[in-house]
């Protein structure tokens, strides 16, 4: 009997990680959104990234396991934090400032397509069967959610997408792209949390210029949009990212990369719950559709 046929059917604790990270970063989309009022788009990344890092510090310290990296590796560590963690935030939060949480998160799935492509390019991943239908299904799900959000506007929705709002989400996506490509080499022999903490380090550094006015806006922000940049850091940033690393050890990264369309539907169900931006039904069947093309991407 060879190691394939005792392994697992379903790696339970990949799926774990893979549900708290999809589940911490579609509430990212909507505490951004809830707090973009108080914050600006950089020192909001840069107040972030800095309590991820000290958090992820800690634990990095408490471990006392450190690995050092040779210089292709510091290469990708640096490529995953200066667009992931920097050009990512930044881009992020100033399109939230023009466009719903609920679209932004569709257009950014453009990201895991071009994972999968370039993981199957370039790292040998290749392109499964149903990897591929999962993908086409669940971005045909993204399209049909981005659109009829964009074009509905009602009392309780909050849409003003423009054409800057869209081409910082496809930054994003792009760069977001860049980040896992990058980062799922260094994983093979760098401890997960170590990549994370010296990437959201490297982000923060690059994110530093904003400090100054990210103290002015700390002066001025309410106790309840400090509390929100507050989670930003701790949950969608240290944890969320750490169990990402964890589950891109498991997985390979399309089929990772194609589980994110499982944060868009939950993303319009939180801001429709906690910022009143009702979706469309038309949206929601585009939701339901993300989630039939993220089943089929993970059939064997």
């Amino acid at each position: 009997m060879t190691d394939l046929d005792t392994r697992p059917a379903v790696d339970w604790l990949a799926l774990g990680a893979v549900t708290v990270t999809v589940i911490s970063w579609a509430s990212a989309f909507v505490a951004i959104r809830g707090v973009g009022e108080s914050f600006g788009a950089g020192p909001l990344a840069l107040g972030r990234l800095l309590i991820g890092s000290f958090a992820l510090g800690a634990i990095v310290l408490a471990k006392r396991r450190w690995v050092k990296p040779n210089r292709t590796q510091w290469l990708q560590i640096i490529s995953v934090g200066v667009f992931w963690f920097g050009v990512y935030n930044v881009a992020l939060n100033a399109a939230e400032q023009r466009v719903d949480a609920g679209t932004t998160s569709m257009i950014i799935q453009i990201g895991p397509i071009l994972v999968a492509l370039f993981a199957g390019l370039l790292l040998g991943e290749g392109f499964p069967r149903w990897l591929v239908i999962g993908a086409g299904i669940a971005f045909a799900g993204a399209v049909m959610v981005g659109v009829v959000t964009a074009v509905t506007t009602t009392s309780t929705t909050r849409t003003d997408a423009d054409f800057l709002g869209i081409a910082l989400c496809l930054v994003s996506a792009v760069t977001y792209a860049i980040g896992v490509l990058s980062q799922k080499p260094v994983l093979r022999t760098i401890p997960g949390l170590q990549v994370t903490w010296m990437a959201c380090t490297i982000g923060a550094v690059c994110t530093l210029p904003f400090a100054p006015a990210l103290l002015d806006d700390l002066s001025t922000a309410s106790a309840g949009a400090t509390g929100g940049l507050i989670y930003l850091g701790l949950v969608p940033t240290a944890l969320a990212f750490s169990t990402w690393a964890y589950a891109l050890t498991r997985m390979n990264a399309g089929k990772l990369g194609i589980t994110t369309y499982a944060v868009p539907p939950i993303t319009i169900t939180l801001a429709w719950l906690l910022l009143g931006e009702v979706p469309h039904v038309l949206a929601v069947v585009g939701g339901v559709i993300c989630l039939v093309g993220v089943g089929l991407s993970r059939k064997r």
